[in-house]
């Protein structure tokens, strides 16, 4: 099938938002189609103690509604099947999940005490083509974010002069530099895409990290594709607004958004 332009992409794409797409307009698109989800939260959250001594940080609630549930019912509304959840701290806890999404895979990380998230995305890799790929902690407020065609990978960032969290640089539109704390940059989250191409060499590369790289342990996975195989990957930047999502990285700052704990 030919490859799309992305000219071409963004008429049809909006076409099938709207309901107006031919079937041949459906099949030319279907090469971008997210197939798949994967949830990356096997972690401990410690800067949120004490309330994740009991609960992953997932799942904690905020305005009565878990974390992890508005990424779910994003995936979900997109029209993605596939949805496979890495867990490890306090594990067992996440089946409670399956009530409301009786369709996710649980994907166990039996190291993730032992390295940083690239053991979750070690044990996922294969799960990695046509798929989003999220840090399950953000708190998604525009779900719009998560469309059901994506042209290429990308990862979602903030425009900003300056920012001392994870940064994004790109030169020609593609992603050329990441780190922490930087200027005229993207304050980067975790949420990206990643192609079926791109999908397919991570599974590779995420194991030759893993197994090769120096350090490469006790690092986040992205590291992986934007660094130690940088030169393999076209990745970009979408970007999105710090309204649409909000990252809970504290206690203190759960309780500025959720009154219930300041008790």
């Amino acid at each position: 099938m030919m490859e799309l332009t992305r000219k071409q992409f963004t008429t049809l794409s909006s076409l099938a938002e709207r309901g107006e797409c031919t079937d041949a307009d459906i099949a030319a698109l279907e090469p971008y189609r997210a197939k798949r989800a994967v949830f990356i939260a096997a972690g401990f959250g410690s800067r949120m103690v004490p309330i994740t001594l009991n609960t992953p940080k997932p799942l904690i609630r905020v305005k009565g509604m878990r974390i992890i549930d508005t990424l779910l019912d994003a995936v979900i509304a997109a029209g993605i099947e596939e949805i496979y959840i890495v867990r490890g701290y306090l594990g067992e806890q996440f089946d409670q999940l399956l009530y409301k999404y009786p369709s996710i895979r649980f994907v166990e990380n039996p190291l993730y005490n032992e390295t940083n998230n690239i053991s979750s995305a070690l044990c996922a890799r294969y799960f990695f083509k046509n798929a989003y790929v999220f840090e399950s902690d953000l708190l998604l407020r525009n779900p719009a974010l998560i469309t059901k065609y994506q042209y290429t990978s990308n990862i979602l960032g903030v425009p900003v002069q300056e920012t001392d969290d994870w940064y994004l640089k790109t030169t020609d539109g593609v992603i050329s530099e990441m780190g922490q704390g930087g200027r005229d940059c993207y304050h980067w989250y975790g949420i990206s895409y990643w192609t079926e191409r791109d999908g397919a060499l991570l599974a590779e590369h995420l194991k030759q990290a893993f197994d090769k790289v120096e350090g490469a342990r006790g690092r986040i996975w992205d590291y992986t594709p934007l660094d130690y195989f940088k030169k393999d990957y076209r990745v970009e930047v979408r970007e999105c607004t710090f309204d649409d999502i909000i990252e809970i990285d504290t206690f203190s700052e759960l309780k500025k958004l959720d009154e219930t704990y300041r008790v």
